[in-house]
């Protein structure tokens, strides 16, 4: 046999090279395996498929919603004229039968095209509205009156059949379509009972939706909606050509808000995740609590004789709603914005009920319920700005009241009272740090020198400041609490700084000598007792050369 050349021996190690490269690229394919990486692609062939992703968007979806989007508007233009040759009804009946295509074709489209099969459904509910109300409007004559029984009756049908088809559907899209014809609706009767019926409706069906269809979106829509369709009707409903001015009633009006307002708090709060608080339910809280806004107006500018018992019924119906979410979530953003407006409804109706000055008695009075209900609520916002409010309320006291008759005493016993539950439940506040405890006592400790100033004759108030001390001291002895002590070294030190600033100024002769004397003799009592606290302190840390170590005693703190 003859041996194989060299060169017939390297042919046939290349054909069993390629032989192998071949088996190994049919395997990849088998496995599914691309012979080139995604990231080695060439940039061509990426760049071709961008491009005809971007034209199918454009060519296919966009100029589809568009085109189906400009028709609509133009049959509903159609429809908006007068048409004085034809039969009053034609139009809308015309405006049902494109409504009831633009449906049909929107169902055949259902699978093979969704996404236009979506905006053909949206023209045709469109259009389902549009011709219903067409009845009573555009037309050189209409058929019904606009508050007419009848229309009221087909419009709430043709709303009817819109909700049902987004209900079917489930698409935001529609379900906005569907409320938002309905807001429409109700200004379009314009009849009082018709807009806080059909207003109530769709609340509840915004409700029962975003549960369902578990879309708390659905809820932020529909608040605004609300509040702004009460709106336009409170103020003449313009919109439809009236003079605008604030209607007088029904008062009924005003418990629907009151009514809207419960539904829309629990609706958000009936959502299926609340484990977290998201922004979403902040935005429904402010837009409900917005309200409030209208309600107040409206009382205010119509229902006068009423003002103080509905803002105190709004009041009561806020909190109420501030406890539904704290017990059903531990909210803390919803609970503090409700609470706050409860408060301010409270607050209205406190000015309202009382006159200067007595009104600030209330007001400061009112800060101590907040200050309970806060720590019930675990609330350090409503706190903070509790004692804002109560900084607003003293200094307007001060700057209006010409006259002092005591009520300034009342702010200083609010501030050590409120200083008082705050060091009692601290615990529960989760207050880390004794910032508000401190803000409080600082207020008193300017407050009360104030109050006696005005209250006491000139040469008193040496002695009236010296006894505020001493009540401090006492307190100190009372509560174990080294502030109230700091409190009456403070009150001392004010005291001396009056006798040499204005005491030596105004008083006579022995006026002065009398105050020197009292303050000198206060002072010097004052540090004999804390220089005897102070050894008998010491007395007791020191340890006993016979007791065993770690026996000594520590001082009460």
């Amino acid at each position: 046999m003859n041996e194989p050349t060299p060169l017939q021996t390297a042919v046939n190690v290349e054909e069993t090279l390629a032989r192998l490269e071949q088996r190994l690229a049919r395997i990849e394919r088998e496995l599914g395996m691309s012979e080139t990486p995604a990231r080695a692609r060439a940039p061509e062939a990426d760049s071709q498929k961008k491009s005809e992703e971007l034209e199918t968007a454009v060519g296919q979806n966009l100029f589809a919603k568009v085109g189906i989007l400009v028709l609509a508007i133009g049959v509903a233009l159609a429809m908006s004229l007068p048409w004085p040759n034809l039969p009053p009804a034609l139009p809308s009946g015309i405006g049902w039968g494109l409504a009831l295509c633009l449906l049909v074709l929107a169902k055949l489209l259902q699978q093979p095209i969704p996404v236009l099969a979506r905006y053909f459904r949206g023209a045709g509910m469109i259009l389902v509205f549009f011709a219903t109300l067409r009845l009573s409007y555009f037309g050189a004559s209409p058929v019904f009156a606009a508050d007419s029984t009848v229309e009221a009756a087909l419009l709430a049908v043709a709303v009817a059949i819109n909700l049902g088809i987004a209900w079917r559907r489930k698409t935001v899209f529609q379900l906005t379509l569907a409320l938002v014809t309905g807001y429409a609706s109700a200004l379009a009767v314009g009849t009082p009972w018709y807009l806080f019926g059909m207003v109530t409706a769709l609340s509840l069906y915004a409700l029962l939706a975003g549960r369902k269809f578990d879309n708390p979106w659905l809820i932020v829509l529909t608040t605004p909606l609300a509040f702004c369709t009460y709106f336009i009707w409170a103020v003449g409903n313009p919109i439809l050509g009236h003079k605008p001015e604030v209607v007088d009633g029904p008062m009924a009006g005003l418990w629907m808000l009151g009514l809207w307002m419960v539904i829309h708090a629990v609706a958000m709060s009936w959502r299926r995740d609340r484990t977290t608080e998201e922004p979403i339910v902040l935005f429904g809280s402010v837009f409900n609590c917005g309200g409030y806004v209208l309600f107040l107006l409206h009382t205010l500018i119509r229902y006068g004789d009423s003002f103080i018992a509905a803002n105190v019924t709004a009041s009561l119906l806020l909190l109420g709603i501030a406890v539904m979410f704290w017990v059903r979530e531990q909210s803390r953003a919803s609970t503090f914005i409700y609470a706050m407006t409860g408060y301010a409804a409270l607050n209205m109706a406190l000015i309202k009920a009382f006159p200067l000055p007595e009104l600030f008695v209330w007001l400061s009075g009112q800060s101590l319920l907040v200050v309970t209900t806060a720590i019930w609520f675990r609330s350090r916002f409503i706190i903070i700005a509790n004692f804002l409010i109560y900084l607003v309320v003293v200094g307007c006291y001060m700057a209006l009241v010409k006259e002092e008759n005591g009520i300034s005493l009342v702010f200083g016993v609010i501030a050590l009272t409120s200083a008082r539950i705050l060091n009692w439940q601290q615990d529960r506040l989760e207050l880390k740090t004794d910032l508000m405890r401190n803000a409080y006592l600082t207020a008193a400790f300017i407050v009360f020198p104030y109050a006696l100033y005005h209250l006491v004759p000139l040469v008193w108030v040496p002695a009236a400041w010296v006894g505020l001390a001493v009540f401090y001291y006492l307190m100190t002895l009372l509560t174990e609490s080294q502030k109230y002590r700091w409190l009456g070294h403070n009150t001392l030190l004010l005291t001396v700084g009056y006798i040499l600033v204005i005491g030596v100024a105004k008083l006579e002769g022995a006026q002065r000598i009398m105050s020197f004397l009292l303050l000198g003799t206060v002072l010097l009592v004052v540090s004999l007792v804390f220089t005897v606290i102070r050894s008998r302190q010491a007395k007791q840390v020191r340890p006993d050369p016979g007791d065993p170590p770690g026996s000594e005693t520590k001082p009460n703190g």
